[in-house]
């Protein structure tokens, strides 16, 4: 399950730029996941994650 920790989210867009088919920015201008689909992308976007709040 992809999960975005709202609490260390920094709102930088770094997931949304990266894969943006797992990944939006939503009106509080954190991250969250639209999809569960553990891809590729999703992979790299959550390790570019300069604040670690995206687990897979």
């Amino acid at each position: 399950m992809i999960k975005v920790d709202q609490e260390k989210c920094i709102g930088c867009g770094l997931c949304a730029g990266i894969c943006p088919e797992t990944f939006q920015m939503n009106a509080e201008g954190k991250s969250e996941p639209v999809s569960q689909e553990v891809s590729n992308c999703a992979q790299n976007a959550g390790a570019s994650c300069p604040v670690g709040a995206i687990s897979l």
